[in-house]
């Protein structure tokens, strides 16, 4: 097992990699509250690793409640943040509770929100069964539901007690699933660890085949670079929008095409190839990156064609976006790979250049 430390103060806490950590009950007493557990997975999830946890924290003299969401990203939702919550109330739960997120990036998020709001704020802990949610969604503290106007618009930053990412979990994870987690930790090294980016280059085949050091190192590398860029800026201030390269096209491929069309991860490998042509048509990044970016997200197995929407409906949801200033689309581009920047000054016109481009490869 190998640990990590996100550096927040008082809020600090730990993540923790490793195979077969899931029954390592001495990882879970640090972190536990004095009161009752709930553990909130999905449908897929909980036939897998649900009696794992379980028998984890019965060694713990815990009894836990648990509540199985619909498998989806349609469960990032209020009404679903409403039936936790009625669950947790009709239980006795009260604020010395612990919930548990046993899932991917949708149960991770809908259970931090629920631990956010529910009573003002209980403890949650992030248990990841899946790729992207191990590098990303489960460390950091965003938390949120979906609105049908646009991805994550109804949430709160509020930090886990501790991740505990038992990457056994990742042997029966689909292979589409898998690819899909792929793409946020390709984005790692385009925004800001070029040397990352270079060794994924040259050892993709290993994590494709999901070799162990492979996935080892792919893992340490995206939760550590996350890590340093949220103690720096826990609440987005500035910095952090950096971890959204490709997400302002990638969300409004989402809530535009219906949310579960695309996984997060092929949406998002879409928007940072269409974020790179943006980054090139404003002459910042050089051509030769811009098809390097494409040809690994390629070669990863990930989606390059944006789907065929009206331009004015790009537009629309990309307005939207969390990081838009008084209407005004602020974008993450790149000025080569491994160095990223938060911009707002972007010609119109260039921004409907690349959606023209996209739309004529997906004609």
């Amino acid at each position: 097992m190998q640990s990590l430390r996100v550096e927040l103060g008082q809020r600090s806490y730990s993540i923790h990699m490793g195979s077969g950590i899931l029954s390592d009950f001495s990882l879970f007493v640090p972190v536990l509250s004095k009161g009752s557990v709930a553990i909130i997975t999905d449908s897929n999830v909980g036939p897998l690793y649900l009696k794992t946890l379980q028998n984890t924290l019965e060694a713990l003299h815990k009894d836990a409640l648990v509540i199985t969401l619909p498998a989806g990203e349609e469960s990032k939702s209020l009404d679903q943040i409403q039936a936790i919550t009625g669950e947790l109330l009709r239980a006795g739960y009260g604020r010395d509770c612990t919930l548990c997120a046993l899932g991917g990036g949708v149960v991770g998020d809908i259970t931090g929100f629920a631990a956010a709001v529910y009573q003002r704020g209980v403890a949650y802990i992030q248990i990841p069964t899946t790729l992207l949610a191990m590098v990303d969604s489960s460390v950091g503290g965003k938390t949120g539901v979906n609105h049908p106007l646009g991805k994550n618009m109804i949430g709160t930053f509020y930090q886990p007690r501790c991740v505990i990412a038992d990457t056994d979990t990742l042997d029966s994870l689909p292979e589409r699933e898998f690819r899909s987690g792929l793409a946020e930790v390709i984005k790692y090294g385009l925004i800001n660890d070029l040397s990352f980016f270079s060794w994924l280059e040259n050892h993709l085949d290993a994590v494709l085949a999901r070799d162990s050091d492979a996935l080892e190192k792919i893992i340490k590398t995206s939760c550590k670079d996350k890590a340093e860029v949220v103690s720096r800026d826990e609440l987005e201030g500035g910095l952090r929008a950096i971890l959204n390269f490709g997400h302002t096209f990638g969300h409004a491929i989402e809530a535009a095409s219906g949310y579960g069309h695309y996984l997060h991860g092929e949406a998002v490998a879409i928007g940072m190839v269409m974020a790179a042509d943006l980054s090139r048509r404003l002459d910042r990044l050089r051509e030769s990156e811009q098809t390097r970016i494409y040809k690994l997200i390629k070669a990863a197995g990930l989606p390059t064609i944006a789907p065929r929407l009206e331009i004015s409906t790009y537009l629309d949801f990309m307005k939207v976006d969390k990081k838009a200033e008084a209407g005004q689309i602020r974008f993450v581009l790149l000025n080569s790979i491994g160095s990223a920047l938060i911009t707002g000054d972007v010609p119109p016109a260039a921004i409907i250049q690349t959606l023209q481009a996209f739309m004529e490869r997906s004609a």
